[in-house]
């Protein structure tokens, strides 16, 4: 979407208000009175003031930008005249400038008043004291998992590491992780049952499988016996495809350890397991992030599980949206020590480059997951007694203060994804990964949403270029003395 093009920005953004209210349609057309005598409006009224088709109007209603009350025999519907009202008036208003919004209705992700809720419970209560696993599930579910089954299939994860394999060898994660999506999807000729469990089942594999088809990040040498890779079973035949079997050493394996070892070459230390567990619950859902709206839209006109993610990954690699970690990932390499932070962060404010990391347009006061991670990763920090692990959290806390020194804005959850993964080793790329990783279980719970809604997103567009009658006078105009000849 393109920043101030669409007038649907603010239909839809009001649409989520119309939705909290109980309605003044409700409270008119009472008592066996009829629309008409209560000065309500028909559709075919209400059509004709917004300008649009009755399918259009009942679009609005089925997103929740307009309430209508029903005939006592269900055959009409009526509207309060107010509400079109308001509803034609921001039509008629151009979109502000700035980032286009686009609004649904959503039981997913709450941000408000500086507060980041799953479900209506805090995300920072949640990254205490719940694992990815659960959290996830709550997310698709509003429940807590009772058996979770966090298992790949063994020949989707063949063709995964296989096709990821083929890539050069200093291939980021997250580029490896589209590949490895789009070729686990042809493993899976059930993706297109949609019905929530399916779905759940295809998540939990499908997120167990992007983990383990990437390449382990320790030498094999220092695998453990479990850690081995399961040799690749050989291809079945289209005509009768066999049965899909779940990788046998990852039953009861978290998937924050799992990732530990494709990401960190050094053994994981407890402390720093659980911040990147709890690093992957708040990383899990962040509302209506651009990567989870091309999620939903193509969730809306019933794409697969496996296509949700794989919309949600080529968005999520801009380098305005998950890709941000990597440039503080090279920012604290490029310091080292504490006492060359302020200059590698001038450095770059004289090339007029921008200090990633800082200031998050939904939160003014600060990003409530960069904070809690933050303190977290200190915790864990002083629990190691590792002195390597100690001088590179100084480096962060160097720029940090020499960010502070020059009024940045505070940080937000990508330099504690970029600092994160500094204090652990951690392969280049390593931050978005943890990102995309986690997202996939909420790109997954706003699908199951939009599967259950089963109305394709569709803005539309103000055209804002010129209105020609024909392409003649452009040809006249690049014309030459021997084009007419």
């Amino acid at each position: 979407m393109v920043a101030g093009s669409v007038n649907i920005d603010r239909l839809i953004n009001y649409g989520s208000a119309m939705a909290e209210r109980t309605g003044a349609v409700g409270s008119r057309a009472t008592a066996g009175t009829t629309g008409a005598a209560t000065g309500l409006l028909s559709s075919a009224e209400a059509s004709r003031r917004l300008g649009v088709k009755p399918e259009t109007l009942y679009a609005y209603v089925s997103r929740g930008l307009l309430r209508r009350e029903r005939s006592p025999d269900g055959r009409r519907s009526w509207f309060d005249p107010a509400e079109v009202e308001r509803l034609a008036e921001r039509s008629r208003q151009p979109a502000a400038r700035g980032a286009a919004r686009l609004a649904v209705s959503s039981a997913i992700t709450s941000i408000q008043g500086g507060r980041h809720r799953y479900r209506g419970v805090d995300a920072t209560e949640l990254a205490r004291d719940r694992s990815f696993e659960e959290v996830a599930h709550w997310l698709w579910t509003a429940e807590l998992p009772r058996e979770p089954d966090w298992r790949a299939d063994e020949g989707a994860v063949a063709v995964g590491r296989a096709a990821q394999a083929t890539l050069p060898p200093d291939t980021l994660p997250l580029e490896r992780l589209r590949v490895i999506v789009a070729a686990m999807a042809t493993t899976d000729e059930l993706r297109l049952q949609l019905d929530p469990s399916a779905v759940v089942a295809a998540g939990q594999s499908l997120i167990a499988g992007m983990v383990a088809c990437l390449p382990d990040a320790r030498p094999a040498a220092h695998r453990m016996p479990s850690q081995a890779v399961p040799a690749a079973p050989r291809a079945a035949s289209r005509a009768s495809p066999a049965p899909r079997t779940p990788v046998p050493t990852q039953a009861r394996t978290p998937i924050a350890e799992r990732l530990w070892r494709k990401l960190a070459r050094a053994a994981a230390d407890p402390a720093l397991l659980r911040a990147l567990d709890g690093a992957m619950v708040l990383m899990a859902d962040h509302e209506l992030a651009a990567s989870t709206v091309a999620a939903r839209a193509a969730a809306s006109v019933r794409a697969d599980p496996y296509a949700v993610v794989s919309a949600g990954l080529a968005v999520a690699s801009g380098t305005l949206h998950a890709g941000a970690s990597l440039d503080i990932e090279a920012l604290l390499a490029e310091a080292g020590r504490p006492e060359r932070a302020a200059r590698a962060v001038g450095e770059r404010l004289r090339r007029g480059e921008r200090i990633r990391g800082f200031g998050h347009f939904v939160y003014t006061d600060g990003d409530p997951r960069a904070d809690y991670l933050l303190e977290r990763l200190r915790q864990a920090a002083a629990a190691t007694g590792d002195a390597a692990v100690a001088g590179r959290l100084a480096v962060a806390e160097a720029v940090l203060a020499a960010a502070r020194r020059r009024r940045l804005p505070a940080p937000n959850v990508d330099f504690a994804l970029a600092t994160l993964a500094s204090m652990t080793g951690m392969i280049a790329g390593a931050g978005e990964a943890i990102f995309v990783i986690a997202r996939s279980a909420g790109w997954l719970a706003h699908a199951l949403e939009e599967y259950q809604r089963g109305v394709p997103i569709r803005p539309r567009a103000t055209y804002t270029g010129p209105d020609r009658a024909s392409l003649d006078q452009e040809d006249d105009r690049g014309r030459t003395h021997e084009d007419s000849r």
